[in-house]
């Protein structure tokens, strides 16, 4: 019986996860499926383009994994038995059941509420497309001197501010900040970073946490009114609760506790990569949740189950961060270095020149998904075999 692979959620950790497995282990040894709850691959860090109303193109998963050998099931996950080693999934052919020798779960995360009042009544998120075209749809009925709060000063809350006042100058934007604007940046970048608001006329409330959404304003913590025909709530990602549910063992966050390798530290036939991992970096923190961990943790993840499979020595990959690149609208952005603390540098680079680098990431992991076996070893590797204890001879 071949090996059974499954991996759950084809974002930027999913989708290229697969497509490496598939070009390096043998078809004649594994079976590799994907399940994602939609068809199509979707571009989370431009979904704040896609609300604003700009047009993006998505690529079709079944085009994606085309000849790749990698099987798409078009479902929604309820819950993973890793006792069992079953995953249940729910989608328009009716119920049914996965049943899996190794799981990459990759499920990413969703915009995290923080139980305020009115925010899952009332406020907007740019975290899944289904919410961007919600809040596209509402936009475009928004007439001149609309307004619209964005609350959270992380890089989400940035960029979408930004983007909202440089395509729509018509409306009224503003950004509740729980702290400093651009705190963690270096003063140059800090600066650079004020007189892009300035410029694009977006009010900024420092030290403003918001309490309460209501269907025209917010209330910030000392009981100011923000005014708000639109607000768009980016204050931190959550992941789903299915993790924590199943048995395996998860941080206070709901993140599935892994070692060094992406391996779950109670089921070790499951690994995570992505918003839903958590996992410790090379400076002793663990990895925010964010397209660049997206990236080291699946390379990790797969490398570890590709070498355990066929018996090799398992390799580390990095998990550094070497910045932070944040678009200020199209034609302006801000890419920070950052030590091995996560601390700014001196250096940063900002304008047009930061900007294109932007967009060259941006296509680049577009790109790399569109083409997930792109550049990998063209080598498939064969698993080793081991006695199980019944003496019947299995995948190692």
């Amino acid at each position: 019986m071949k090996h059974r692979i499954v991996v759950l959620g084809a974002g930027y950790a999913g989708a290229f996860a697969a497509g490496n497995l598939a070009r390096r282990l043998s078809p004649a040894d594994t079976e590799i499926t994907v399940v994602n709850a939609v068809p199509d691959f979707v571009e989370r860090m431009r979904l704040h383009q896609l609300a604003i109303g700009q047009d993006l193109a998505f690529r079709k998963l079944a085009d994606v994994f085309a000849g790749t050998g990698v099987r798409l099931r078009l479902a929604r996950v309820t819950g993973v038995d890793p006792e069992r080693r079953t995953v249940a999934v729910t989608g328009e052919d009716g119920d049914g059941e996965l049943a899996y020798d190794t799981l990459l779960y990759a499920l990413g995360s969703s915009v995290a509420r923080h139980g305020v009042p009115g925010v899952a009544e009332y406020a907007f998120d740019v975290t899944g497309r289904s919410s961007a075209l919600r809040l596209r749809e509402r936009l475009a009925g928004l007439g001149e001197g609309g307004t619209v709060l964005v609350v959270g000063e992380g890089l989400t809350g940035i960029e979408t501010a930004t983007e909202f006042a440089e395509s729509r100058p018509d409306l009224s934007v503003a950004l509740a900040a729980r702290g400093e604007l651009g705190a963690w940046l270096s003063p140059r970048a800090r600066r650079h970073l004020r007189h892009a608001f300035d410029r694009l006329g977006i009010t900024v409330h420092e030290h403003t946490g918001i309490e309460a959404v209501e269907p025209a304003r917010a209330i910030a913590a000392d009981g100011t009114s923000i005014p708000a025909d639109v607000t768009v709530w980016s204050a931190g990602f959550a992941v789903h609760p299915i993790a924590a549910a199943s048995g395996l063992e998860v941080a206070e966050t709901g993140q599935i506790v892994v070692d060094r390798t992406m391996r779950s530290v109670s089921h070790p036939d499951v690994y995570a990569a992505g918003d839903c991992a958590y996992a410790i970096g090379e400076n002793g923190r663990p990895l925010p949740m964010s397209c660049a961990s997206a990236g080291f943790t699946n390379m990790q993840a797969t490398a570890a189950i590709i070498a355990r499979l066929t018996g090799s020595e398992v390799p580390t990959t990095g998990l550094k961060y070497h910045g932070n690149h944040i678009s200020l609208g199209r034609r302006d952005a801000i890419f920070q270095m950052v030590d091995g603390d996560v601390r700014s540098k001196s250096w940063y680079l900002g304008g047009r020149t930061a900007a294109r680098l932007k967009s060259g990431v941006l296509k680049g992991a577009g790109w790399g998904i569109a083409h997930p076996t792109f550049g990998m070893p063209k080598r498939k590797r064969r698993l080793a075999t081991a006695p199980d204890r019944a003496g019947v001879r299995v995948a190692a």
